[in-house]
């Protein structure tokens, strides 16, 4: 990650007197790879004052049962100690009503304790601060708006005795759009009149007594202004009133600074969207209607697909304006009586309300998914962007906001693991693989440090030969608590997580080490091929990253493939091509993996500087008399040939497979029908004695 990605520290003051919570959190942190946070740790309240006092700090994690501050007196002495800092609070699953009390009393959030995992945690902490800085700057917009009314001079008019203007200053008359001149002797409800915007009536003004202190001044040219005012009686030396004397000033601007407080306070600041308070508000109240109606309340949780590439490659600027422009289209795709919500980041959550059919939810579902991915025009740019949908059903799915919130939370990754831009329904099963996903994410950052991964290897055949040309490197992974963790589930989460750069390195490191002992041992040279990721690929250092594992190992680049799918080649045409040609250059070859299931084509290869076809197993492993993909391996193979690349089938299973491959002069193959991956030791037993022997020995 270069300088300029880094995300910015966070100082993070953890007010907790128990030891075990707090490594708890601590390790929760370090899981997420939180580096960005610096976690501060005191366990009383009167440490954490000293500290506040003389150090500054982002956020404060407060227990609220701490030894010399319990529950909302921890709060109070906490905002005393560092009025300016957003606060979150942990509290025990049966202090519900006290965690409310501490929301109210200025907390931005509250955790509970034991069910704080890493990305809620981290979520709740960037909402907190998120929130706070956006009240920060209203109340700085309030103040400036205060000082500005109070040095605007007042309206001031008086009348005599019997109730007629004798006078208006120049803001009374600019306030009224009568001129002094206009006004004197004229009866003051005729100048000064007045509506009650309460009981939308007009005011008698036979008498100043009679003006209430808060209304409607109606302008001359009918225009009303919301007022305050005071009145005193104008007195003789004698103690008798001969008049009055009405002070009242425009509360225009200070009631809109209240409703945007209020309306800030409820909305996202970016889109306008309500944010969780109001959307929680908003469930609440489609669930009493529901229940009252025998009606179903949907909760619809989307979450956009890569906007995490929009950011990084075209700047947060037009990240915010792709969020607002998927804002739009999600609330025109809705109905009135539906909410759509921003939570932060690029998570939205919609609420159908008084729904019918369950089924009715599928409809708005599928209208979301085509809005969201058709093309949006950002600052003269075509952006494509899609979303994943979860979608828990009231009451089935859940009876409060919070229950129907994470399992529709918990489905969207569900969706997001069944391939993105879809929606998925939660079903109870889907706890079991969130607890599953946890684990993998909680143990994938450390599980390099712990040695957990190791490399199987597939033996790749020379089909005119019989002979074993090298081996493909792939990585297993067996978990501490899971065992062996299947590549379908781990690899997903590494790429989303951003882990992949630091794993593919390792595999990379690892595979050449190993070639080159097989190499040292008189084994001869290996072929070693090493799959690659966008995320690898497109990560600034990776060619410095292949040329020092190269160096540290001392392998052979000649010997080196590395295998790269359509899709990535595809991605940005001209930096795929500059970054091939300088792995030609160190003499690495490059193998275009999956060959037929992407939507390049030969002559689209054909511009980059590539060495070999590798052909999908979908496929090979379809090999029949006919069938359109037999005719596919089978021109595959020929136009591979015509441009001089070498062909390589993977997912050889069976005999009749193997002869079709031969017959039309494929290169090489690799599959089960010749060997399963195998352990280095074993692959090494396999380079002495030969594959035949192997074979036979297996019989």
């Amino acid at each position: 990650m270069t300088q300029m990605n880094r995300k910015p520290v966070t100082t993070l003051l953890l007010v907790e007197d128990n030891p075990g919570d707090a490594r708890l959190l601590h390790e929760t942190l370090r899981r997420q790879d939180a580096s960005h946070i610096d976690l501060v740790h005191v366990q009383s309240m009167g440490e954490a004052e000293r500290y506040l006092s003389a150090h500054a700090v982002d956020i404060v994690l407060l227990d609220l049962g701490l030894p010399d501050a319990q529950g909302l007196q921890a709060v109070l002495r906490a905002h005393a100690a560092a009025p300016r800092v957003p606060l979150v609070v942990l509290t025990g699953l049966e202090d519900e009503s006290l965690a409310r009390q501490a929301l109210q009393e200025g907390a931005q959030d509250h955790l509970i304790k034991g069910e704080v995992d890493g990305r809620g945690l981290l979520r709740a902490l960037g909402y907190a601060i998120e929130r706070k800085t956006m009240e920060d700057a209203l109340f700085e917009e309030k103040e400036r708006a205060q000082v500005t009314l109070n040095c605007i001079a007042d309206a001031v008019a008086c009348t005599d005795n019997l109730g007629n203007i004798s006078f208006l200053n120049v803001v009374a008359e600019s306030m009224t759009g009568w001129s002094l001149q206009e006004a004197v002797g004229r009866p003051m409800a005729e100048v000064l009149r007045m509506w009650d915007a309460t009981d939308r009536e007009s005011v008698d003004l036979a008498s100043p007594a009679l003006l209430p202190e808060k209304c409607n001044l109606v302008r001359r040219d009918g225009k009303q202004i919301p007022i305050e005012n005071s009145v005193a009686p104008i007195r003789n030396r004698e103690g008798h009133a001969t008049g009055a004397v009405i002070v009242f000033r425009d509360v225009s601007a200070a009631r809109a600074t209240a409703l945007q407080m209020t309306h800030a306070a409820e909305h996202d600041f970016l889109t306008g969207l309500p944010n969780r308070t109001l959307l929680n508000d908003r469930i609440g109240q489609a669930i009493a209607l529901a229940s009252r109606h025998n009606k179903r309340v949907a909760v619809l949780f989307l979450d956009l697909d890569g906007f995490k590439h929009v950011n990084d490659s075209l700047g947060h600027l037009i990240g915010d304006k792709l969020l607002q422009s998927v804002a739009n289209r999600l609330v025109a795709c809705v109905r009135s009586v539906d909410t759509v919500s921003r939570l932060g980041g690029d998570e939205f959550v919609v609420v159908l309300s008084e729904l019918e059919r369950s089924e009715d939810v599928a409809i708005t579902a599928r209208k979301l998914l085509k809005v969201v991915a058709t093309a949006h025009s950002i600052d003269q740019q075509t952006l494509h962007t899609s979303t994943s949908i979860g979608v828990s059903v009231y009451p089935g799915d859940g009876r409060d906001a919070e229950t129907l919130i994470k399992n529709a939370d918990t489905a969207m990754y569900q969706a997001k693991e069944r391939g993105r831009q879809r929606y998925q329904f939660f079903a109870p099963a889907m706890n079991v693989r969130a607890v599953q996903r946890q684990l993998i994410e909680e143990g994938l950052p450390s599980a390099l440090e712990r040695g957990e991964f190791f490399l199987n290897y597939l033996p790749k055949i020379n089909l005119r030969t019989g002979e074993i040309t090298g081996a493909q490197a792939l990585i297993r992974w067996t978990h501490p608590v899971q065992g062996h963790v299947p590549l379908a589930q781990f690899i997903p989460v590494a790429e989303d997580g951003g882990y992949m750069f630091p794993i593919g390195n390792w595999v990379l490191r690892e595979a050449c080490r190993q070639a080159q002992a097989w190499a040292d041992a008189g084994l001869g040279q290996v072929e070693m091929a090493v799959n690659i990721c966008a995320a690898e690929f497109r990560a600034d250092h990776f060619l410095d990253s292949v040329v020092a594992v190269l160096q540290e190992t001392g392998f052979d680049p000649r010997f080196l493939e590395l295998e790269l799918t359509e899709r990535v080649l595809m991605k940005n045409a001209a930096t795929t091509e500059l970054i091939l040609k300088k792995l030609r250059d160190k003499g690495v070859r490059v193998v275009v993996d999956d060959f037929g299931t992407g939507a390049s084509s030969l002559s689209f290869i054909r511009q980059f500087p590539v060495d070999t076809l590798k052909i999908d197993r979908s496929f090979v492993q379809q090999i029949s008399p006919e069938g359109d993909p037999t005719r596919m391996v089978a021109t595959v193979i020929g136009m591979g040939h015509s441009l001089d690349l070498r062909v390589i089938a993977e997912g050889v299973e069976t005999r009749e497979g193997l002869v079709f491959l031969q017959a039309h002069q494929c290169d090489e193959a690799q599959g089960y029908y010749f060997s399963e991956p195998l352990s280095a030791q074993e692959f090494a037993e396999l380079l002495k004695v030969g594959l035949a022997e192997t074979a036979e020995a297996r019989a």
